[in-house]
């Protein structure tokens, strides 16, 4: 008998007829002997629905109280879950964030997890009844409750199973597991059996959203057993794990693009020492993640300096920049959001001299142009126009697998 943890997102408990296929492999896991806890996310849209309630009250609502209404959301799906899971006989408690010993910081909306105090789960667990625990939402030192922002159902899912030493923890969403690329957009990507930590982490952060980054972070950093599989076929999923079985020819893992993306060009700045610093220093102040930068090469003694943020950061870091135009020293700032980045991902890539060169390759089949680069060992990035980025990631998927789904040669 071992201790399993199951998380179902929003579409896995959309409505009565999900809740009840949930409550279903909830109770088979129970009756193969295990320990089950379960978290849930939000119903279906829920989360959109109350964020518009509020909007109708209070536009400018505080982070606090808007934590207090959306964490609701995910109160809801708990219950109805357990009464399904009462109608058919088996024994079952839910709880709040709270209730399930989630401690947090206070940075409302966007929560960090401190620790998890387990007993109340585990005495519940000692009574042979299914947990069900309200993901998304913690507790602060106030007692205030807070919510841990977006994947936070995927982050309270792994915190608990890393915590309470559970033998897996299985992620439920509306796809079999993590494909090659978004099967939606290429409908010839496989789903990959096992991957790293380090390159579901990739994926996860340049736009692959079957699990968010968080969640994948603190998997690798407890060695959490992790899996993603569907809640409604019923198939084996993709096992997320620190080594994985290497496949000859294994260079790429999957595809992944971001939309969601604006670059910010400083023209006309000195070309000496401490520029970058006195930039990137006064964004980092302000809690703004910058990701590709790219420096031209200095002539006439001025030089250029691009990069990249979230769309959502782009006015404040257009803001701060300007304010400090005379500080920093710069002719003026170029913002364009009609960009991507597509990205390639693989373990195997550092030890395989032209991926980079196969992805460009196909770019320049297509007639894609490549505004920026950005690499690391294990992934390949680039900016595109917005436009050009879906195919961009269905050509280069053609080029690195065939209709097998097997690796092709370089």
């Amino acid at each position: 008998m071992g201790l399993i943890v199951q998380k179902f997102g929003g579409s896995s408990v959309a409505d009565a007829n999900k809740v009840r296929n949930v409550a279903r492999i909830i109770t088979e896991t129970y009756r193969r002997g295990h320990n089950v806890v379960v978290v849930l996310s939000a119903q279906g849209d829920t989360t959109d629905d109350l964020i518009a309630k509020a909007q109708e009250i209070n536009p400018n609502a505080s982070k606090r109280e808007m934590d207090m209404l959306l964490s609701t959301g995910e109160q809801i799906s708990c219950s109805l879950c357990a009464m399904a899971i009462e109608a058919m006989g088996y024994p079952v408690v839910s709880l709040t964030g709270w209730q399930a010993g989630m401690q947090t910081n206070s940075t409302y909306g966007n929560a960090r997890i401190k620790r998890v105090s387990t007993e109340r789960i585990l005495n519940e667990l000692d009574r042979r009844s299914i947990v069900i625990v309200t993901g998304f939402q913690g507790i602060n030192k106030y007692g205030d409750i807070t919510t841990l922002g977006r994947g936070g159902s995927d982050t309270s899912a792994v915190a608990l199973a890393a915590s309470l030493h559970a033998d897996l923890c299985q992620i439920y969403t509306d796809v079999d597991g993590v494909y090659t690329a978004d099967p939606r957009l290429v409908p010839e990507a496989h789903k990959l059996q096992e991957i790293t930590f380090d390159e579901m982490l990739e994926l996860a952060t340049l736009g692959a959203q079957v699990l968010h980054n968080r969640s994948v972070e603190m998997a690798k950093r407890y060695n959490v057993n992790l899996e993603v599989l569907s809640s409604f076929s019923g198939n084996p999923g993709t096992k997320v794990k620190e080594v994985v079985k290497i496949v000859e020819k294994s260079h790429v893992s999957g595809i992944a693009k971001d939309k969601n993306m604006a670059r910010l060009a400083l023209v006309g700045l000195a070309d000496e020492p401490g520029i970058a610093f006195r930039i990137f220093s006064l964004l980092s102040r302000e809690k703004i993640n910058v990701d590709i930068i790219l420096q031209s090469i200095g002539r006439d003694d001025k030089k250029d300096i691009s990069f990249t943020v979230a769309k959502s950061d782009t006015d404040a870091a257009k803001r701060i920049l300007e304010e400090n135009r005379e500080y920093i020293g710069f002719d003026h700032i170029d913002v364009s959001d009609n960009i991507a980045k597509v990205s390639i991902v693989g373990a195997g890539m550092i030890n395989n001299p032209g991926v980079a060169a196969g992805m460009f390759e196909a770019l320049f089949n297509a007639g894609i142009n490549i505004h920026m680069i950005s690499t690391s060992e294990i992934k390949v990035s680039v900016l595109v126009d917005i436009d050009d980025a879906d195919r961009a990631v269905q050509v280069i998927h053609r080029k690195f697998f065939d209709d097998n789904g097997l690796q092709s040669a370089m």
